[in-house]
Parts: structure tokens; C-alpha cells; sequence
């Protein structure tokens, strides 16, 4: 008789084998039992299949149009047309290449050979606080593709001081979730570039700056990087470990062959050498543009060359690398205005969640923002001066109100002008804290439409194509939820489309359940949708309580050859029973 026919306990290595490839059928290879000293045996042949299988299953697919991305990256992001164009058509040609190759019928995988490719890595050059790194955080959460960003002036030329450029890589990789596949198609944003430009403005050595140049040459075009680094002792203990068990070695590489790498900065001093360019070329219409500009840098850098980039101080192989260049325009007054009055804006919304923190509602009327605005212009930071100014403005009402019972705030002109008088009188006068109640209800009221009216015309093509119809009831009730619960319109729109689908889901199992051509209209579907609290579990349980109700009703139009379609109206949301009853009945009275 064997030992386990014997009731012998296993060893604890059996032990955790056995519940590690349990759990692994169960939940997957994500799942796996790990001790000191002891690793689950698993056959790496069978490993590298079941990857292989797995990324030929979620294949890279992309089919954004740069008119898509550019009207996405209009709903955030206010000006810089020229930037917004040049980014929305260079990623997604970049993107939409890789896809159609990696999915053309007959096509295996990429392995390189298309000597066609050329990767259209990009520089922004812009001064600070213009949205440069805004932009890009929005196109990869938009296209959902990993993304990292990181500090070129952290890194050297072989990691012996401060980072090694692969470590970007291997950052991406941890923001993909160590899924190697799909951090073959992400994006490395390197801000701060500017700074490891060497030449005559730089002051200190720059063999390190040159050195992370040519350190960044390959990962820029394409090479293979290790996951597992020797410096690493982490990795180092599991890879002699992993040798031990099953006696092989294990390499975990990421090809960069498709990792697109967008450069920023903001290159103070470029536009002197620009000038100095135009000007010993003072011919024609150059000479008409240095004339005309009296100084003023936006113009200059318009007319940036390769050739004024390695006078600045990069390397001509590093720069051939960054074929596309975008130049983005400093924010004027009104500019910062438009940020603030955006129903998009962060500084507001966030600043509306500060307070709301405290159960206080926070409103802005117009000329406050117009002032600051103004205020914000004068520092000549970008939009990181809105932050500063509301800060500032605002501060001492954020650490007084709390401790009161004033539930309302509304910012106008006289209170940015001057904030520590109108904190007074608001604290001692009874009559403008009624005031102000009355004045955060009107401009609570005017904001609502302003939402209803930035959903329909910036989001109205996305509802449609989701097969969401933005009816009056429907982006009341959107722009309702955004404006209570301080949410980014674009977000609660997609949640309407989650819902919608939802409802749309049981209607089809119904229909398909019974035979009958079953559908909601669209004022049913915003009578359900106007249920509280609206979430899946709620907007599921009504839909399955209404269609309940009628089941019986169902079964019987099913029976028929020549039953008409259903089409639920509000009034079979509020009365089911009696609705399906006088739809059988019409339905049969035919007869």
C-alpha cells in the first residue's frame, strides 16, 4: 500500500505544489503559493505556451482617428491647437501601424523586418506650466495603452549615479501590471530634457548629460531590455532560485521596438540661438519674421530647426531620433480664464472637493475667475499659477468656515480683491450668509445648464455612438450627477453608457429567452435610470423586477408566429402588470 493510500501527510513541498496548481486552475497562473526557500514547480515550456496563447488572444487593436483623439484632447485641454494636432496625428499613426500589422490576416507576429518602420518619437518644447505633461497623461489614459513618466535629470550614463535609462522601461512594465506584452506598446515621457543638453549654456560637466544621450540612443529606436538586473539582489535570489528547481534559466526581455518616447521641455535660451540663426539669414521673409517679433520668443520657437537643438547642446544622433517636434504656446490671461471657466477644470473641481469635504458648497462667479485669472498671469508660471492663486485666495475660508455653521461660499470679485475683509463680514453679518445661500442656489441652477449644454455639444457624438440618445431627462440627470458630486463630465458619461448597455443586456436576454422582439424606449430607459441610488446593482434589479412582472404576459406573445414587436414604454416602467396586460389583450383581440 502506498503512503498515500496509508493517510501519510505530504512533504511541504507536495504540500504547496498541490495547493499552488489548485489555486492556478482555479484563479490562474496570477495566483501562486510562494514560502521561504520554496518555490511551486511549474514546467516553463508550458509557461511560455500558455503567455504566447494568451497574447495571441488580446492582440493589440487600435482604429482612434487623430479628428477622435484631437476632439477628446479639446474637452481638457484649452489652446495649443498646433501641439494637440501634431500629438494626436503622430500617435495615432503610430499606434494604428502597429495594430494593422500585428493583426493583418495571415500575419503571425511583428518581428521587425518591415524596413518601412520608422518610430515617430516626439519633443515638445514649450515653457512651463502649459500643459505638456497634461497632454500626455490624457492620450494614454484616453487610448489605454501603460504609461510612465520620468525626470531626465535623475538619471546617468551607466546608473552608477542616480538611474539607469532602462529602468524606464522596467517602470513601464510595473505600470502594465509585469505584463510584459502589453508594455511592448506603451509610452515613456521624459520631462525635463532640456537639462541634459551639454554646450557653452550649461554650466558644470556634461559628460554625464552626453552620456545620457547616447544612453537613451537605443531604447529610443529599438533594443532588448532586461527585466531582471544584476544590481538587483531581489532578482538575483530569484533567479538562482528559479535555476534550482527547475534548472534552467529564466530571461524576461522587452523589446522596445514599439514603446513610443515623447520628450519635453521647456529650453530656456533656444530661442536666442533661433534668433541668432534668422538673423545671419536675414534674407526675404526670415528677416520680415526677426523684425516684426520685437523680442517676443513665441514666434522664434515656432521656427525651430534640428540644427538649433544641437547648438543648444544634444547630439545629432539623439535628436535624429526625435523626428517630430511640437511647440507649445504660453498661456495668455484669457487662456487661464478659459482653463477656470471649463467645466473640465481640475483647480475648480478640486477646489469645490476641498470644501464639499466639509459639507460646504462652494460656487465661482464669473469676474472671480476673470481676477484670477489676471492674477495668475502675472507670475508667468501656466496653469500651475491657477493652483497658487486659488490657494492663496482662498485659504483662510478653508480653515474658518469648517468650524462654523456657514454651508455656503460664493467667490465673486470683491472677495478675490480682497479676501481678509470679506472673511470678516461674512463671519459677523447674518444677512450675507442669506445672501449667499440665495446666490450659490442661482449660480448652482446657471451651472447646471452650462453642464447640460457642454455634455450635449462636446459628448453628444460619444453618447450616439454608444446607442445613447442624450435626451433632455438624460443630460439633466448627467450633468446633475457631475455638478453634485463634482465629476468629470467625460466620466459620467461613460457611466450612463455602462448603465444603458445594461439595461439594453436584459431587455436582449429576455427577448431571446421568450421570443419576442423586446426593447426599452427612451423615456423608459431614463425612468429607470432615474432610480436611486443609480448603479449597476440597482439598474439591474429594477429591469429584472419590470421584466419579471410581465413574464407571463411574455410567454404568451412568444407563442405566436406573428408577435408584434414589444417596445416598453414609461408607463410599463411604472405600471408593468397593467401594461403587458393591455398589450396581450390588443395583441389577441386581433384574433
Amino acid at each position: 500500500m502506498s503512503d498515500k493510500e496509508k493517510g501519510a501527510f505530504p512533504s511541504q513541498k507536495e504540500l504547496e505544489r498541490e495547493i499552488s496548481e489548485y489555486l492556478s486552475n482555479k484563479y490562474g497562473r496570477k495566483v501562486r503559493i510562494v514560502s521561504a526557500g520554496h518555490f511551486p514547480v511549474v514546467d516553463p515550456e508550458e509557461g511560455e505556451e500558455a503567455g504566447a496563447a494568451t497574447a495571441e488572444r488580446e492582440r493589440f487593436r487600435f482604429d482612434l482617428t487623430p479628428e477622435e483623439l484631437i476632439a477628446y484632447l479639446d474637452q481638457y485641454v484649452v489652446g495649443q491647437s498646433e501641439a494637440k494636432a501634431v500629438l494626436a496625428t503622430k500617435i495615432c499613426t503610430h499606434f494604428n501601424r502597429i495594430s494593422r500589422s500585428l493583426n493583418r490576416p495571415g500575419a503571425a507576429r511583428d518581428d521587425g523586418r518591415n524596413v518601412g518602420r520608422i518610430k515617430n518619437n516626439v519633443l515638445l518644447i514649450g515653457p512651463t506650466g502649459v500643459g505638456k505633461t497634461f497632454l500626455i497623461k490624457l492620450i494614454a489614459r484616453h487610448i489605454g495603452v501603460p504609461f510612465v513618466k520620468g525626470d531626465a535629470t535623475k538619471f546617468s550614463e551607466t546608473g552608477y549615479v542616480g538611474g539607469d535609462v532602462e529602468d524606464l522601461i522596467r517602470d513601464l512594465v510595473r505600470e502594465a501590471d509585469n505584463d510584459l506584452e502589453r508594455a511592448r506598446f506603451g509610452i515613456v515621457y521624459l520631462d525635463e530634457v532640456d537639462k541634459i543638453a551639454g554646450g557653452e549654456l550649461r554650466r558644470g560637466l556634461d559628460v554625464s548629460r552626453s552620456g545620457v544621450q547616447r544612453a537613451l540612443l537605443k531604447p529610443m529606436e529599438e533594443t532588448e531590455v532586461e527585466m531582471k538586473v544584476p544590481h538587483d539582489p531581489v532578482s538575483m535570489i530569484e533567479a538562482v532560485e528559479h535555476y534550482r528547481l527547475t534548472g534552467k534559466r529564466r530571461r524576461q526581455t522587452v523589446n522596445t521596438r514599439h514603446i513610443l518616447f515623447i520628450m519635453s521641455g521647456a529650453f530656456n535660451g533656444l530661442e536666442e540661438i533661433i534668433r541668432r540663426r534668422l538673423q545671419q539669414r536675414s534674407i526675404g521673409f526670415e528677416s520680415t519674421v526677426a523684425a516684426a517679433d520685437g523680442g517676443k520668443s513665441g514666434l522664434f520657437l515656432k521656427k525651430v530647426k534640428a540644427e538649433d537643438l544641437v547648438d543648444y547642446g544634444f547630439e545629432s544622433e539623439f535628436i535624429g531620433r526625435l523626428p517630430v517636434l511640437a511647440v507649445l504656446d504660453e498661456l495668455s490671461e484669457d487662456d487661464l480664464y478659459q482653463i477656470l471657466s471649463n467645466p473640465n477644470s481640475s483647480v475648480v473641481v478640486s477646489k469645490k472637493q476641498d470644501f464639499r469635504a466639509y459639507g460646504i458648497e462652494l460656487r465661482f462667479e464669473e469676474e472671480a475667475l476673470r481676477r484670477l485669472a489676471r492674477l495668475a498671469a502675472r507670475e508667468r508660471t501656466g496653469a500651475r499659477a491657477l493652483v497658487s492663486v486659488v490657494e492663496r485666495v482662498l485659504l483662510h475660508f478653508e480653515r474658518k468656515l469648517p468650524s462654523t455653521d456657514i454651508r455656503h461660499l460664493v467667490v465673486d470679485g470683491g472677495l478675490v480683491a480682497d479676501p481678509a475683509g470679506t472673511l470678516v463680514k461674512l463671519l459677523k453679518d447674518s444677512r450675507h450668509r442669506q445672501r449667499q445661500v440665495k446666490r450659490c442656489a442661482d449660480l448652482a441652477a446657471k451651472e447646471l445648464q452650462s453642464l447640460s449644454a457642454f455634455i450635449a455639444s462636446r459628448l453628444g457624438e460619444y453618447l450616439e455612438s454608444h446607442d445613447v440618445l442624450p435626451t433632455p431627462a438624460r443630460l439633466e440627470m448627467m450633468a446633475r450627477e457631475a455638478q453634485d458630486d463634482d465629476l468629470d463630465p467625460a466620466e459620467v458619461c461613460e457611466r450612463f453608457v455602462e448603465l444603458v448597455g445594461l439595461i439594453n443586456q436584459r431587455a436582449d436576454r429576455i427577448a431571446h429567452n421568450f421570443g419576442v422582439d423586446l426593447s426599452f424606449s427612451d423615456e423608459a430607459v431614463d425612468r429607470i435610470l432615474a432610480r436611486q441610488p443609480r448603479d449597476q446593482a440597482t439598474v439591474g434589479e429594477v429591469c429584472d423586477q419590470i421584466l419579471g412582472a410581465m413574464e407571463y404576459g411574455l410567454r404568451l406573445l412568444g407563442q405566436r408566429q406573428d408577435a408584434p414587436q414589444l417596445v416598453v414604454t414609461a408607463a410599463g416602467i411604472d405600471a408593468p402588470d397593467q401594461f403587458i396586460n393591455r398589450v396581450v389583450s390588443q395583441t389577441f383581440k386581433l384574433d
